[in-house]
């Protein structure tokens, strides 16, 4: 007798969803699950809900139908104490890093903590200039204000920020869009050493190949309206479909495979 394999701690469990907006369906019968530690990859053609199943499992958005549950969780059954305990347990980094122009980096990764912990403003200028580093920035970027930093230092500000409260999960949205190749590569490299030394569970929307062979442990392939594959990378790159094929035999998937294979 085969022995099963041990059950994996499921973070993120989605059943069955449909999103849709009016007459438009983006999602239908969706499934998919994130399991603890691991780093999983999002991919998807522009339109395929990408960013709207992230709203959907932060509770930003209820599904038409199906289920989300965040740690076990459903967060629309919730009452509000509960809802934000469990949101506090979340770090996000949205798309263009959406961190507030008024304010410098520090006040920008103390707003999480002003709003959610009693920290005295010391001990939240402590932690915030600790997160500020753990993004890997100079002591003196705190100071500064988005429009000074570069764009590859606002994305890593916006992850110190989703970082400030400790999170068990990050999600990110499209992390490395607008960087050029060697800072992509580093903030790859930044967020495999944070699942490492944290124990951070990653969800992240990308469209970078590189990114995808860097740092996932498994990929998830939106397409047709739900998760046709979620499964390590190689299995992912071998699943008959044309939109996989397309995206990973294409002359850009190729090239980005070719140069892992060299690394």
């Amino acid at each position: 007798m085969v022995n099963a394999s041990p059950a994996r701690d499921t973070v993120v469990e989605v059943r069955g969803l449909r999103s849709q907006f009016g007459a438009q369906v983006v999602h239908e019968n969706l499934d998919l699950d994130v399991y603890r530690g691991e780093i999983l990859g999002v991919v998807g053609g522009s339109g395929s809900g990408k960013s709207v199943l992230l709203r959907a499992i932060l509770g930003l958005r209820r599904p038409a139908a199906g289920s989300v549950t965040l740690f076990g969780e459903n967060l629309h059954d919730l009452p509000p104490d509960r809802r934000v305990a469990i949101e506090s347990r979340c770090g996000v980094l949205f798309q263009n890093g959406a961190l507030f122009s008024s304010l410098t980096v520090s006040e920008n990764v103390r707003v999480p903590l002003m709003e959610h912990t009693d920290l005295s403003l010391a001990d939240a200028l402590r932690v915030a200039a600790l997160k500020i580093a753990l993004a890997d920035l100079a002591p003196e970027v705190r100071h500064k204000y988005p429009s000074e930093l570069s764009g590859g230092m606002k994305k890593r500000a916006a992850l110190a920020r989703a970082l400030a409260l400790d999170p068990e999960i990050v999600f990110l949205d499209e992390p490395t869009s607008g960087l050029d190749p060697i800072a992509a590569a580093a903030f790859d490299q930044l967020i495999r050493t944070l699942r490492d030394a944290l124990g951070l569970t990653v969800f992240m929307i990308t469209h970078d190949l590189d990114s995808l062979h860097a740092i996932c442990d498994r990929v998830a392939v939106i397409a047709h309206k739900r998760v046709v594959v979620a499964d390590t990378l190689d299995k992912v790159q071998r699943f008959d479909d044309p939109w996989v094929r397309e995206y990973f035999q294409g002359p850009r998937g190729r090239a980005a495979g070719s140069v892992r294979a060299l690394q």
